[in-house]
């Protein structure tokens, strides 16, 4: 049997095919246009892959409430064109299959707990930093959803004391996707990530932001893996300065040997690199077909 997954990001769509081993078979790639552009080219591409469900992790916010009229609709994103798009609605009119839909952050954690870094664990988070900043939540066999969704990229942060830089957020300037994002860390240094030497004062200050989300994180839910993805996160010197600060700020409150000793397996790169979320999406389509 074959499965559609979208992974349905604010700067690229990728779509693939694949099996329920978590196989990709077949996949492409386009950038997010407008609404009608993108999904023009979602529907051409699945239109002849005879699948038997879709599942999708889009960016948001999304309405995930299934007894809300505009459930698959986006929310209050900030992406032009794309604020109340009922995107959900619009596949299933080209689409005659079972849909499974999640945020793109919640469906890299799920991908993770099925087929990477969190395989056999009842939980995980996965914390994107790229161009945004997002964390899904997988908690006791489940995604976490709740009044609407988690929205961790909006965590408000502690400011670092040598940062005088307000934030790029246009919701809440200086949260841990205002001061931590890429955006905003092209935007303070002048230079994208990228091109910033492995010794510049910008990573221990990205460390700082993202070391002091997942500390909370640790503390608010009690992750058994905590995943970092995203472009941001692929700077190799950022992960052990992130797991010094969360150990430093958790300051052996937490008595677990594996913030205490093996923090280099606890808080870790995610185990599917970048397929996570397509894989996530994958396995969220699979589940539409077993719950048809």
């Amino acid at each position: 049997m074959r499965f559609g997954a979208i992974e349905a990001g604010g700067t690229k769509f990728v779509c693939s095919v694949g099996n329920s081993d978590g196989i990709l078979e077949d996949r492409v790639q386009f950038p997010t246009e407008r609404p009608e552009v993108t999904l023009a080219k979602v529907t051409e591409y699945f239109a002849d892959k005879e699948i038997q469900a879709i599942g999708i992790g889009s960016f948001g916010p999304l309405e995930l409430d299934a007894s809300s009229p505009e459930y698959g609709h986006l929310t209050t994103t900030p992406k032009p064109g794309w604020s109340g798009y009922p995107l959900l609605p619009h596949l299933k009119r080209a689409f005659h299959v079972p849909f499974g839909l999640d945020t793109d952050v919640n469906a890299a954690a799920y991908g993770e707990a099925k087929w990477g870094a969190a395989q056999r664990l009842d939980s995980c988070i996965y914390i994107t930093i790229g161009t945004g900043v997002g964390i899904g939540i997988y908690a006791e066999g489940r995604l976490v959803h709740g009044l609407v969704h988690p929205e961790g990229g909006h965590l408000f942060v502690r400011r670092h004391p040598e940062d005088g830089f307000p934030g790029t957020c246009p919701f809440h300037g200086d949260c841990l996707e205002g001061m931590a994002s890429g955006p905003a860390l092209e935007k303070r240094w002048g230079l994208p990530g990228g091109a910033l030497p492995e010794d510049h004062p910008a990573w221990r200050m990205q460390a700082y932001y993202i070391g002091q989300a997942v500390a909370d994180a640790i503390l608010l839910l009690s992750p058994k893996k905590v995943i970092l993805g995203g472009g941001v996160m692929k700077q190799a010197q950022l992960l052990p300065m992130v797991r010094q600060e969360v150990q430093r700020r958790l300051n052996g409150y937490v008595n677990a040997k594996a913030i205490l000793e093996d923090i280099d397996e606890y808080v870790t790169a995610p185990g599917l690199g970048d397929d996570a979320g397509l894989l996530g999406a994958l396995a969220l389509g699979i589940d539409a077909w077993k719950d048809r």
